[in-house]
């Protein structure tokens, strides 16, 4: 993988984060989907298990992730301070099995190992680092993790042929729509959408808040960190759910 520039234009900030909490439910695609898939890709546990969720939001994944399964923790890690307020409320009743942690993703110095990791999840949020970065982070996910372990991502892809791009910038304002209107029997969020520019198909920068790279980049950064059994789990309007096992021995 040829390197490639990563310095930090990007920086979230608040605001950013108070949209997506906002809008979140429309302009996602099949958001729900996405999650239920990355819940049941998880080890089932019949004993303690720990799972990491890069940069956790409001904490709808790491909710459905302690639902399902009573002997789950989730170290829930966000870059914003707005997001993991949102979290900790939402998650509270969960107790001592959801923790929060601010961090900043492309920051090295929370990628140790000072306990078993069985799982590391991240939804919308690996597509802020640049290719280089990306590499640098699934190589350090597979070491975080125990033999078995297994790192599932959701994220914004980068569609390789005009083409291909073009037909998911399409399928994006569609199913955008169809969500606003499910949601709010109107079109005002849809506007905002258009309005506001949220189909990075439509007009994405590689200077951009917004960093995607192609599924069969990511695909291989994962095979040539060491993982196995790489695939990809489900893709609609240049969104995939994605990821592999670290072998069990």
């Amino acid at each position: 993988m040829e390197p490639d520039q990563s310095e930090h234009e990007y920086r979230w900030n608040e605001n950013l984060s108070l949209e997506f909490i906002d809008y979140g439910r429309y302009f996602v695609p099949y958001r729900e989907e996405q999650i239920e898939i990355m819940v049941s890709l998880l080890p089932l546990a019949d004993v303690p298990r720990r799972i990491i969720e890069l940069c956790c939001g409001e904490g709808l994944l790491g909710e459905a992730i302690l639902n399902a399964n009573q002997n789950v923790y989730v170290i829930g890690f966000d870059g914003s301070r707005e997001m993991l307020n949102h979290a900790e409320k939402r998650l509270a009743r969960f107790g001592r099995r959801f923790k929060p942690i601010e961090f900043d993703l492309a920051d090295k110095g929370w990628r140790v190992n000072d306990q078993p990791i069985h799982g590391v999840v991240s939804s919308l949020a690996i597509h802020h680092l640049h290719a280089n970065e990306k590499g640098d982070l699934f190589e350090d996910m597979y070491r975080m993790l125990v033999p078995g372990g297994v790192f599932i991502i959701a994220d914004i892809i980068d569609p390789v042929h005009l083409q291909s791009k073009a037909l998911a910038a399409t399928m994006y304002d569609q199913v955008v729509k169809k969500q606003v209107m499910a949601i709010d029997g109107n079109t005002k969020a849809y506007e905002l959408f258009n309005r506001e520019g949220w189909n990075i198909f439509h007009y994405l920068d590689p200077k951009d808040i917004d960093k995607p790279s192609p599924i069969l980049d990511q695909l291989e950064w994962l095979v040539d960190a060491g993982f196995e059994k790489v695939d990809v789990f489900w893709l609609y309007a240049g969104h995939a759910v994605f990821g592999g096992w670290k072998p069990e021995c």
